[in-house]
């Protein structure tokens, strides 16, 4: 029987076996099979935390008591025995558990037509005399935090004019402490390798450490002292469109605040398979938000991925943490509307009393893992049919909980939610488990059929597009509601993309309103076609995606903070306020005639436009 203090997923995925966690693509997640134990999130009031360790001293977990990680506000993410998740969900002082979920990670001229280059000094990377009547915002005093895939610290961009880094922090999230311990050379045989203070795993490089290896040339000798790689490239990119001095390049291609201080959170955990979560994302923003708070410095935060899963109103565990730490400290938090504006993932429509819909949805060749969410009011009373490539069919789905409906080729592992404390729409998740390797080919159909109605309204999502193979998805596919989550966060600057090239709109860019809640996002956009920015081993490439609209945002909110909190016109311009600066300043562009709207918010970033006077 389902637990109701805990997530549909995580109750689905309790209830599976250890072949389906496999051949999902959610349900194993957070899962270590060595040990039979999850990690999850949990909200928690009063003694909640106390209750748990109690619980894990109870049963002789007492070692999984040194992996609790609290977070700011009454959150901290666990790693519970299997066996007692659900004990520990019904103690009284728990309000709600989750699964941690996988993430995606999804120059001059757009400076110029976001309104930056005229607040600063143009020419090289090393700032000079500015005439008077120009502010010369820089993001000096201010620190940029980029949660990403790492950087290339020894790139140019991110050194100071001596050479040295400008990176106040490294957490390296998939590097193990104890394994760097015992691998001393002679280069590193003075350093301790540790996990950042109140957190168990990764490993944390300090400047002096960066800059230690900074004093060879040689990038085999630099790695032994501080071994950390992006190898992706993403988050170099993402730091150097932030904040990225353009010293590589005499300056054309600096990023925005190229006087801030960097935070640097590579994502992950150890591994050669290992993926983001959740969970480090949230460990991260916690991380930024209390070492930002040691230097008493203003801390803008860069978030350019995210994931499908969702009922996507604002309200899980990670997007009301994130609107809790957005109030923390002086503190703005950016996050990227993802990539799915074309990606074929999302349908939406309305049913009536008595009707029968099929929302249809093509599998392509070699398809491995697919699941598709179904969210509703819970008032309506749709009953749920699937329809395989063949003809057969699952009948009507009734019941709530976890069902099964085995097929030769296929097994369809569903879960019938109910509401949760909060949100007030009812969740029916499908999980496509191939018996062999392939889920089968071709047009699959979800037949609704409606009882009584009183809205109607349904969403369906698939996976993130970057998962799936060329071809999968809705045939006939809703281009609103593609935002990713945590963009659907009320109190994060949720930043679509758009080509300042052509002063249009990006198709790919993830598109609003939240759904259910109709809030308005994205809440503006930011340059994301063909923006050049540095790349690993001190060159740069072009990109595209709301990923590189995002940290001009980024480096916009370390502008704001630069002029109202560093400078003394204002300190409480961060958060929802500095938000409200930057709305007020977005530019409308030709290409929509309605504002706000779903493509692009109140308009494209003019930071110049969002300072008063």
């Amino acid at each position: 029987m389902s637990n109701a203090k805990i997530e549909n997923l995580l109750n689905l995925a309790l209830d599976a076996n250890n072949n389906e966690r496999e051949k999902s693509g959610n349900l194993g997640v957070g899962y270590i099979p060595a040990s039979n134990t999850w990690e999850v999130i949990i909200r928690y009031v009063r003694n909640g935390l106390e209750q748990v360790k109690d619980l894990l001293l109870m049963y002789g977990y007492e070692t999984l008591i040194s992996n609790i990680t609290v977070l700011s506000n009454s959150y901290a993410v666990l790693i519970l025995p299997e066996v007692l998740v659900g004990v520990a969900a019904e103690m009284d002082g728990i309000i709600y558990m989750e699964q941690p979920k996988r993430l995606f990670f999804a120059a001059n001229q757009a400076k110029r037509v976001s309104c930056i280059t005229v607040l600063q000094q143009t020419g090289t990377a090393t700032p000079g005399e500015m005439p008077e009547d120009v502010l010369n915002l820089t993001g000096k005093n201010c620190l940029v935090a980029i949660i990403d895939s790492g950087i290339d610290y020894a790139h140019p961009d991110f050194r100071k004019a001596d050479g040295m880094t400008r990176i106040v922090a490294l957490w390296d999230q998939t590097l193990r402490a104890d394994t760097l311990n015992k691998e001393k050379t002679k280069e590193n045989e003075a350093i301790t390798y540790r996990s950042p203070e109140g957190y168990s795993d990764g490993v944390l490089f300090t400047s002096e450490e960066i800059n230690q290896a900074l004093l060879s040339n040689d990038d085999a000798a630099r790695g032994k002292i501080v071994p950390s790689r992006d190898t992706s490239g993403h988050g170099t990119h993402v730091a150097g469109i932030a904040a990225g001095c353009g010293r590589a390049s005499m300056g054309r291609y600096r990023g925005v605040a190229y006087e801030s201080e960097l935070l640097i959170v590579k994502l992950g955990t150890p591994g050669e398979n290992a993926f983001p979560k959740t969970t480090e994302l949230m460990k991260a923003v916690d991380f930024c938000v209390r070492t930002a708070e040691a230097l008493n410095k203003p801390l803008a935060i860069n978030l350019s991925f995210g994931n499908n899963y969702g009922s996507h109103s604002g309200t899980s565990l990670l997007e009301t943490f994130l609107n809790d730490m957005a109030d923390h400290h002086q503190c703005s938090i950016v996050a990227g509307t993802g990539n799915e504006g074309a990606d074929a993932s999302h349908y939406q429509n309305r049913i009536q009393s008595g009707e029968v819909q099929d929302a249809e949805v093509t599998v392509s060749s070699y398809e491995t893992k697919l699941n598709l969410q179904i969210w509703k009011r819970y008032q309506d009373d749709i009953r749920i049919e699937v329809l395989l490539p063949d003809g057969k069919t699952s009948g009507q789905l009734i019941g709530q909980g976890t069902l099964r409906v085995e097929f030769e080729a296929v097994e369809l592992l569903i879960f019938y939610g109910e509401p949760v404390p909060y949100s007030i729409y009812q969740e029916i998740y499908i999980d496509f488990i191939p018996k062999g390797r392939y889920i089968p080919s071709g047009l699959w159909k979800i037949r609704l059929t409606a009882g009584e109605i009183v809205d109607g309204t349904y969403d369906m999502w698939l996976p993130s597009g970057g998962v799936l193979n060329e071809g999968t998805g809705f045939p006939y596919p809703s281009e609103i509601r593609t935002l990713t989550i945590p963009s659907t966060a009320a109190k994060v600057i949720s930043t679509a993309a758009y080509d300042s090239n052509t002063d249009s709109t990006a198709a790919f860019s993830g598109r609003g309103y939240t759904a259910w809640t109709n809030q308005v996002k994205p809440d503006l956009a930011a340059p994301g076609v063909n923006i050049m920015a540095p790349s690993p081993g001190g060159g740069y490439t072009a990109r595209s995606g709301t990923s590189m609209a995002a940290p001009f945002v980024t480096g916009s909110a370390a502008l704001l903070m630069q002029w109202g909190i560093v400078q003394g016109r204002d300190p409480f311009l961060y958060g929802e306020k500095l938000k409200a600066y930057l709305i007020r300043g977005a530019r409308k562009i030709d290409a929509l005639k309605e504002y706000p709207n779903p493509q692009i918010g109140w308009g494209v970033l003019c930071v110049k436009d969002s300072l008063p006077g």
